[in-house]
């Protein structure tokens, strides 16, 4: 990315949901025009009647949709667009796009191409870190065709337990946890196994297993002029399957000196990278408060919104900004935070049905509203939800003066979340926040695991007969000899989420 100043009009938003239309608001706000994509699931997806505007992906898949460069570059040259943004998923960390980007004279809106492909890489981004001078999690990185006797070496050097990693993953694909000797043979050759299909790279790495880690992650921005700053942490450890459901800023663990020794990590790794634009430097921290570097993501987070509500600041404006050419707005002694938030992921699943997907049409939906209460959604009242997808429909942000009131507003706004006609994880979210030992900050990655949090997501039989009497649309005498009609169930139903 040069660091000449450009001007931006029209900027085309690579994604779908409620990321896209979170980009097109600062897109807008900004005084540009947003161009907008769908795919035919998302013909009457919120995103689309945003922008100013839509062009159509035929198809519903991802691989023929968001996924299809060529198509969507022939969409950038045709609606002529200057910039495009990726969001996050699909296309936002693929170093062949960024790269076709450039050569068509459009602006990818993130780092560079090489950066993208430095940090997707696990084995080049550890030893980047290390260079840098930041901590890693102990490990060995070496040819699976090496003699198994040398790995078996190397792994007994590391310790039990410890991780098989896929090289080129992410999202707990291509990796195995080892607890003895006798296992690391088999779980090299399955993690390899998945680790090719999943990515088409078979390379794997081991590292050492932290008991019960806390996964931080600090926001880092960088300019095109040599400036990075960090924008603090955000607390990521409660995670299901590896996928994050609850994130919260600051941390409950963090100390102003912990925070400075990381959040020097994080600038450090920033500037080995000659970084650009926004992205994560993700860690691990160990009970002791021993802190290890993860890996960098090379995009804007889903979780993003925590840290604008303790900073207020709008990082996809900065985004824009910094894209365009002009330094960082602010120093890191200018920057402070405020506050606590806390971010919900709103899941179209079935929690009591091993979280399986929840497809349907969204029958009333209704988004709690109040004072430090943002929801980050994409979908309108009546919308389809389909198999195609990620199944997340909304991100919910609270803000309070501290933890204990942003959980308290947290499970105030989840009682008003309306969602009918696909099941949620919505009970299962307030469950997690009403146990004693996350109320306490006691939580790690394993928190899910150790405390096996299940729900019943049904409401009582009685609730269910009781809105389907009060839907019998009929007409009933008023004692004058005239007829009054009943309203709607979906009128009545207040904040019940029948199957939610």
């Amino acid at each position: 990315m040069s660091s000449k100043k450009k001007k931006f009009k029209k900027v085309l938003i690579a994604n779908r949901g409620e990321i896209a239309c979170r980009v097109i608001q600062s897109v807008q706000e900004a005084g540009m025009q947003a161009v907008a994509l769908y795919s035919c699931a998302d013909k009457h997806a919120l995103h689309v009647s945003l922008a100013d505007e839509a062009f159509h992906l035929p198809g519903n898949t991802p691989t023929e949709t968001y996924l299809d460069t060529a198509q969507i570059l022939k969409i950038c040259a045709e609606s002529k667009v200057d910039a495009v943004h990726p969001g996050y998923g699909f296309l936002s960390e693929n170093t062949q796009f960024a790269e076709a980007c450039e050569k068509a004279g459009i602006t990818f809106i993130g780092p560079t191409a090489d950066v993208i492909h430095k940090m997707g890489d696990k084995i080049i981004s550890k030893e980047t870190m290390i260079a840098a001078g930041v901590p890693v999690v102990p490990g060995w990185a070496g040819e699976l065709s090496t003699e198994y006797s040398v790995i078996e070496k190397e792994a007994d050097k590391i310790g039990y337990p410890l991780l098989v990693k896929a090289a080129a993953g992410g999202g707990g694909k291509g990796m195995r946890r080892v607890d003895q000797k006798a296992d690391l043979k088999s779980a090299l050759e399955a993690a390899g196994r998945e680790a090719q299909k999943a990515f088409g790279d078979a390379r794997v790495f081991l590292e050492k297993y932290i008991t019960r880690p806390r996964h931080i992650e600090f926001q880092i921005f960088g300019d095109s002029h040599g400036s990075a700053v960090h924008l603090f942490e955000r607390e990521c450890s409660i995670q299901r399957r590896y996928q994050k459901i609850i994130e919260e800023s600051p941390s409950p663990v963090m100390t102003p000196e912990l925070r400075a020794k990381m959040g020097d990590a994080a600038v450090k790794a920033a500037k080995a990278l000659g970084y650009q634009n926004a992205g994560t430097v993700e860690f691990i921290v160990s009970e002791s408060g021993e802190f290890y570097f993860l890996e960098v993501n090379t995009r804007l987070q889903v979780e993003h919104p925590v840290t604008e509500m303790v900073t207020h600041l709008d990082l996809v404006r900065l985004q824009l900004q910094i894209a365009m050419g002009e330094k960082l707005p602010f120093t890191q002694d200018d920057l402070k935070q405020s506050g606590h938030a806390i971010e919900c992921r709103i899941y179209a699943e079935d929690t009591a049905n091993n979280f399986m997907p929840s497809v349907g049409k969204l029958q009333k939906y209704r988004l709690p509203q109040g004072s430090g209460i943002r929801v980050d959604n994409g979908y309108p009242e009546g919308y389809e939800v389909t198999v195609y997808y990620d199944p997340m429909l909304a991100k919910l942000i609270v803000w309070g003066e501290d933890r204990g009131a942003a959980i308290a507003k947290m499970r105030w706004a989840l009682d008003h979340f309306v969602a009918l006609g696909v099941t949620t994880n919505i009970e299962y979210l307030k469950k997690i926040l009403d146990h004693p030992e996350f109320v306490a900050g006691k939580i790690h990655t394993h928190f899910l695991d150790e405390h096996a949090i299940s729900v019943n997501d049904q409401p009582p039989p009685e609730v269910f007969a009781v809105a389907a009497l009060a839907g019998q649309k009929s007409v009933a005498s008023n004692g004058n000899g005239q007829g009054s009609v009943q309203t709607s169930p979906w009128q009545l139903a207040g904040h019940w989420r029948g199957g939610a």
